[in-house]
């Protein structure tokens, strides 16, 4: 007799896999947000699962700090063209040149934070209204707090008070005009999780 039941990563699996299609289902404008790491190469096989064989119904977005290796560049193009995703990629550079953020100076500079002045202009460029990411809850303090559908407001602030409730397995997308949503299909997993299912699907 065949065994139905579930293993701790495909448990995981359909969890985030739920969460994607919701996405889909619910917001009218949605992106997946890639940097090229081990999580968003997770998400984005996650949502290629999840609407195989269609493609998948969003853009992958990419900012680009200008800090990355030309390796990492060639991957993020070798792997969109292979799930077959419309890339659309906006640059650090061109927020600071604009002079819309200053760049830190100093031998510890980086552009990790003025990245999310890039994204925020990229978020209401293109009207999107709900930013998939691979953060995940063991990570930090801050993340540990976040739900699946993280509101934000029109400063691409996060404030508990005014997230949405969620009952049960019932994920709650509504917003006001100027908002949207981070959400975040792994949450739940542990980076060990992360790892051993790359290894599983030979990622």
């Amino acid at each position: 007799m065949k065994d139905y039941k579930l293993t701790h990563l495909q448990e995981l699996e359909a969890e985030a896999i739920y969460i994607i299609r919701e996405v889909a289902a619910q917001f009218e404008k949605p992106v997946l947000l890639f940097s090229g790491g081990k999580d968003s190469v997770l998400v984005l096989h996650l949502a290629y699962k999840a609407f195989y064989p269609a493609r998948i119904p969003f853009p992958i977005m990419h900012i680009d700090t200008g800090h990355n290796f030309e390796e990492t560049i060639q991957f993020r193009d070798y792997v969109v063209n292979a799930y077959e995703a419309d890339l659309k990629v906006r640059k650090v550079q061109d927020t600071i040149d604009a002079g819309r953020a200053r760049e830190e100076k100093g031998a510890n500079a980086s552009r990790n934070k003025i990245q999310s002045v890039t994204l925020m202009e990229s978020i209401e460029e293109f009207r999107f209204d709900a930013a998939i990411g691979g953060a995940r809850r063991d990570e930090e303090k801050s993340r540990a707090k976040e739900r699946f559908f993280s509101h934000r407001d029109e400063f691409g602030s996060w404030d508990p008070k005014n997230q949405r409730p969620e009952l049960w397995k019932l994920l709650n997308g509504k917003k006001e005009y100027g908002e949207h949503f981070r959400v975040f299909p792994i949450s739940n997993w542990t980076e060990m999780d992360v790892w051993h299912y790359i290894l599983e699907e030979g990622l």
